[in-house]
This record gives C-alpha cells, sequence and structure tokens, in this order.
C-alpha cells in the first residue's frame, strides 16, 4: 500500500508533465513559453504548430488529469471520497505551476476534463458540450472554456449524490480555470483576444498556426 501523500506528490508530478513545452522544443526547435500567447496548452500549439501536435498534447494532458484520480484510489487502502479529489487537484496544480519549467504551464482545462472524465463523466460529457457550444458561438477558444468551467460549477451545485468534497471540488475547477484566464479576459474586454479562424485581435504568434513537420 502506497501512502497517500505519496500518491499526492506523484498526482502532481504526473499533472506538471510539461508535454506542449516538450513536444515544441525536442520536435520543433521552439520554446513555447516564447510563442504566441506564451502558454504551455494545446491551444497555443496549435496556433505556432498546428493541429497534429496540438492533439498530442491535448491526448497526454487529459491523460496525465485522468490516471491519478482512476488508479491512484486503488493503491492507497482509503475509503474516503476526499483522496481521488486531492489527486485531481494535484494533478491540475501540477500543469498550471510545473517544476520542470519553473513553474510555468497550461490553463489547466485539458487537464481538469481528464480528472473529470474519472471522477464524474456525466458532468464531463455537460462541460465538454458547454465547450462546443460557446466555441460554434464565438470561435474564440477562451470564452469555450470558462463556459465550460461555469458549467461544470453549476453541475456541481445542483447533481444529486455528490459526495461533499466533490462538490467543493467542481466548484474548486470552475473558479481556478476562470481565474487562470484572467489575461484572456482582459483582452477579451479590449477586443484583441484571437478566434479561430483569424479575426479578434494578433495573439502575437507571428504566423498562421499551420506549423511544420518535425
Amino acid at each position: 500500500m502506497t501512502t497517500p501523500l505519496l500518491l499526492t506528490l506523484a498526482a502532481y508530478a504526473a499533472g506538471a508533465v510539461p508535454s506542449a513545452f516538450w513536444v515544441g522544443r525536442f520536435l520543433y526547435g521552439k520554446d513555447l513559453r516564447t510563442l504566441g500567447s506564451c502558454n504551455l496548452g494545446a491551444t497555443n500549439v496549435f496556433r505556432v504548430l498546428g493541429w497534429q501536435p496540438a492533439a498530442v498534447v491535448m491526448v497526454v494532458d487529459v491523460f496525465k488529469g485522468f490516471a491519478p484520480v482512476w488508479w491512484f484510489p486503488g493503491l492507497d487502502g482509503q475509503d474516503a471520497a476526499a483522496w481521488p479529489v486531492i489527486y485531481g487537484g494535484a494533478a491540475i496544480v501540477g500543469h498550471v505551476y510545473s517544476f520542470w519549467v519553473r513553474f510555468k504551464g497550461g490553463k489547466g482545462v485539458a487537464t481538469s476534463g481528464g480528472v473529470l472524465i474519472a471522477m464524474a463523466p456525466l458532468v464531463a460529457l455537460a462541460g465538454l458540450g458547454a465547450w462546443l457550444l460557446s466555441m460554434l458561438a464565438t470561435r474564440t477558444v477562451s470564452v469555450a472554456s470558462m463556459a465550460a468551467a461555469l458549467a461544470v460549477g453549476i453541475l456541481g451545485v445542483v447533481m444529486p449524490d455528490f459526495d461533499v468534497s466533490v462538490r467543493v471540488f467542481l466548484g474548486f475547477i470552475s473558479v481556478f480555470v476562470i481565474w487562470a484566464h484572467r489575461s484572456n479576459i482582459r483582452r477579451l474586454l479590449a477586443g484583441t483576444e484571437p478566434r479561430v479562424g483569424g479575426g479578434g485581435g494578433d495573439d502575437g504568434s507571428g504566423g498562421d498556426g499551420s506549423g511544420k513537420s518535425p
């Protein structure tokens, strides 16, 4: 049996895997901390390098949130519902504040999605639906991400049969993801937030998002 504390540290380490940074640096010779939005998430990978590396980063980021919540409770010998919540929170914090890249990371959307798939799949599905609808309406990734986070927080309140720790955690995800998008909110208010397909200002990438093969 592994102690919950060690598993929490392992969840943080899993979340801290900087997939966007490693894909950019080792396959394309680019430091995504200095390009596009300077964010180490799949959206910035898409803007700077194209959809194929972005898809790889997305899958890895979802998995590193999913794995600790799905597997670690079977290793800790605990019955409390709070421990999967702690593992999921540690993975999200690891993604946003990765020790590999001087505690700079992404905004936690994909990793939060992976946590939700393992913990509350219906909530994850509803969040995905909110993301898709908002994306179709606005063509703005940040708006879609915040809409999904808001939907998750609301469902944490209204869905029955959730343990209080899960409800608190869903509220945490909602607030944390929206807070992580505070720079996007400023750009939205200024009318400079980039949209998928062009428009809405310059994202600073200096490219068309098509990327090149390594």
